[in-house]
């Protein structure tokens, strides 16, 4: 990773977003006075979270965020984790045993050491095992309700666990999580890390009673692709910070990580043909903050711990427009064949590679060769929004060609909806993030084969303001609380667009205004887990009532885990039984 000083803003001035209806306010509690920086929210954090939280409840089989398809309780099955258990697995899911005894070890404090057994015997304290799923999967919404029996799901052979499901069943014996794929074993030791009290967040040993509530719980995904995205063009943000993200997008069983790498104000990937594309147009970004770039290792470091999570990187080179800063590093690829001041300010659509010249679609052959191969993952997002500044006929042009380039190298295609217009290649997927369902030429694309990826700005979009007062983000589209983040149906959004057409969602945070990883954290908690369920439960589950309630018990664990998050009032987060102060009850602190 290298960084470089920034370039004083210059270039176009900013310009207003095109507007969108905001949604009613519901009723708000009022807060103190908003803190402008991240270390000030970190600093109000940390007030408030002396002494705020009540002791957490015991944890119920049904208060996992993703909402499971089926939830079995068995009050009489209750387990307690002893001092000298085991992670007992099979070859195959070494690997994510490994990681859920890294999960438990810091607040246990016990060995939790992983023994190797091909056939797990069933007085393991904790076994993983992996065994086919052969029965097809039933249709997408058909399992029971959050909390509905499990009824004759059988062995987990019979559950139609498909590629990412796993069964878990708690016993007074013991726990036992069965999948078909590590994937699924993975989803379901994150469900079971859920389910023990909060203090297992802790990175010290703590005292306490490591139960799990009895039962059974056989889950699967609604969606195939469920993910977030981080843009790390407007602000850089390394190789660390990234990391962490990823883990936020697995605890949530989130499944792919789509990185803007690519902007007008900063290029972030290192391309060895190209490199003044790092080294001059990475130099860069919003406001004069420090620019930088992810060198081949970096990204490689990125995609490795991703995928050991079970999380897929979707990087984005934008083209043709949001390019100036590789017009600054490529002159010859520019309209006028004039090098562009660098670009730190947040104005968009004014910038574009030259669709006319040959040039152009080396530079696209390079990027996107390169890109393709440090990247294991079947998707490569090509942008295509915002270039106001092409005509639509040249436009059309380069989509189509650039689509071809991306395709050669064995990737799928994805863009921004702006993309649908253009000739249709196999497999494409259309990333729509409207703010009305009404978009025709979308779903033409989709008649002609395109699969949609939601992400609605005024439902999805991380950057949008939660409150008037929030300190940082945007509202060109509106309010988005954590109601509104829950309250849609990915399924039934876009007019004319079957269910089966829609491939799965995604929550895009961009960073004009994001600048630190508390920053990223204090847009996404507690709004990405609503996306998340969205994207993994089944639609008979969905319930705002219900889901607020779940979602007030993970306060207390992203505060043991040290995860900066939002108190937002519509929450009833677990307040101080005794004496809290006048106007903080359900309300929970962020810490930093």
């Amino acid at each position: 990773m290298s960084t470089n000083p920034a370039v004083p803003e210059t270039g176009p001035q900013p310009r207003p977003r095109p507007a969108a209806d905001a949604p009613d306010p519901s009723p708000r509690v009022d807060l103190p006075a908003a803190p402008a920086t991240a270390a000030e929210l970190a600093r109000v954090a940390a007030d408030r979270a002396t002494g705020q939280l009540a002791p957490p409840a015991p944890v119920r089989l049904q208060d996992v965020v993703p909402a499971p398809a089926q939830v079995r309780p068995d009050p009489s099955g209750d387990f307690t984790l002893p001092p000298d258990a085991a992670i007992r697995v099979g070859p195959a899911g070494r690997d994510v045993a490994g990681q859920l005894a890294d999960w438990l070890r810091p607040a246990t404090g016990y060995p939790l050491p992983v023994t190797d057994h091909a056939e797990p015997g069933p007085d393991a304290p904790l076994t993983l095992t992996l065994s086919p799923a052969t029965a097809p999967p039933a249709p997408a919404g058909d399992a029971p309700a959050d909390g509905a029996p499990a009824g004759d799901a059988g062995p987990a052979d019979r559950a139609a666990l498909g590629d990412e499901g796993y069964r878990l069943d708690v016993t007074g014996g013991g726990v036992r999580i069965t999948a078909a794929t590590p994937a699924g074993l993975f989803h379901g030791t994150q469900t079971l890390r859920q389910l023990l009290p909060a203090a297992i967040e802790s990175a010290t040993p703590v005292a306490e009673r490591w139960v799990l509530p009895g039962g059974t719980i056989v889950d699967r995904p609604r969606f195939a692709y469920r993910g977030a995205m981080l843009d790390v063009a407007r602000h850089f943000f390394g190789v660390d910070d990234v990391l962490r993200v990823v883990d936020h997008l697995a605890r949530y069983k989130l499944n792919h990580l789509h990185l803007h790498l690519t902007d007008d104000q900063g290029w972030r990937i290192a391309v060895d043909s190209r490199p003044r594309l790092a080294e001059v147009g990475g130099a860069t970004a919003v406001g004069g903050a420090p620019g930088g770039w992810y060198t081949r290792d970096d990204y490689r470091r990125i995609v490795a711990y991703a995928a050991r999570r079970h999380v897929t990187v979707v990087p984005e080179i934008d083209l043709p427009g949001h390019t100036n800063a590789a017009l600054v590093a490529c002159p010859e690829l520019a309209p006028g064949k004039t090098a562009p001041p660098p670009y730190t300010g947040t104005d968009v659509g004014f910038s574009y590679l030259d669709p006319d010249d040959e040039r152009t679609y080396a530079f696209v052959a390079d990027v996107v060769g390169e890109v393709a191969a440090l990247t294991p993952g079947p998707w490569l997002h090509l942008g295509g929004d915002e270039a106001f500044k092409v005509p639509a006929e040249s436009y059309r042009a380069f989509v189509d060609r650039a689509q071809a380039l991306v395709a050669a190298t064995g990737k799928t295609v994805v863009g921004w909806h702006q993309i649908a217009p253009a000739g249709h290649v196999d497999g494409r997927v259309v990333q729509w993030w409207g703010t009305n369902g009404d978009d025709p030429e979308t779903a033409d694309a989709v008649r002609r084969g395109a699969r949609l990826v939601l992400s609605p700005g005024n439902h999805a979009y991380l950057d949008m303001k939660y409150a008037p007062d929030t300190p940082i983000g945007h509202d060109w589209a509106g309010l988005v609380d954590v109601r509104r983040a829950y309250e849609w149906d990915p399924g039934a959004h876009v007019h004319g667009v079957p269910a089966e057409a829609v491939l799965g969602v995604e929550a895009p945070l961009w960073t004009e205004s994001v600048t630190t990883r508390a920053e990223i954290e204090f847009m996404m908690f507690p709004r990405l887990p609503a996306v998340a369920e969205l994207g993994w439960s089944p639609r008979s589950t969905h319930d705002w009532a219900g889901f607020r309630e779940r979602l007030a018990g993970h306060g207390p664990r992203w505060t043991a885990a040290g995860i900066t998050f939002h108190p937002a009032p519509e929450i009833p987060w677990p307040a101080r039984r005794e004496g809290s102060p006048a106007g903080t009850a359900g309300r929970a602190p962020a810490t930093a």
